[in-house]
């Protein structure tokens, strides 16, 4: 994993992004390049499993091409093995569609957004708890809940 260390001030609501701390406050160094599902498994809050479940997602959310565009992609399409070797790039981009689609309704309703916002948006919890008009640090409780339903839909055993 690339690693890009920023210093953030430490503030009520947590790090503050953006320069240093100014004079008498705290500040804390970070890895932004870190993902949030990456940071709660390396402070143990998620286990191999759960971990794992979530990579799947992102990984399925990235082959499918579901974030925003603003232009065509003009990039070469590269052909890898595996278990997609037989299919062309569209089968692919939409055999990983749905499985995304699965894996998200298998989440259920009500958990699919936490579990978009920190998985595929790579939001912070923090941050997607305030977006849902959440409690404060609830998110984690139907973070766990979501990815394990996720882990059971791509069958990963614990």
């Amino acid at each position: 994993m690339k690693r890009h260390i920023v210093e953030r001030e430490l503030t009520p609501e947590g790090p503050r992004r953006g320069g240093a701390a100014r004079a008498g406050r705290r500040s804390v160094a970070v890895n932004a390049a870190e993902s949030p599902l990456a940071w709660l498994h390396a402070r143990g809050h998620l286990d191999d499993r759960l971990f794992e479940a979530g990579e799947r997602l992102r990984a399925d959310y990235e082959r499918a091409q579901l974030s925003p565009s603003v232009t065509m992609r003009w990039g070469p399409v590269r052909i890898r093995g595996g278990s997609n070797a037989g299919l062309s790039p569209s089968e692919r981009q939409l055999a990983a569609k749905m499985r995304f689609d699965g894996a998200i309704a298998r989440a259920g309703s009500g958990l699919e957004d936490i579990l978009w916002r920190v998985v595929c948006a790579c939001e912070s919890l923090p941050d997607a708890e305030r977006a849902l008009t959440w409690p404060a640090r609830s998110g984690k409780l139907v973070l766990r809940l979501a990815l394990e339903r996720v882990a059971d839909f791509y069958r990963i055993s614990g």
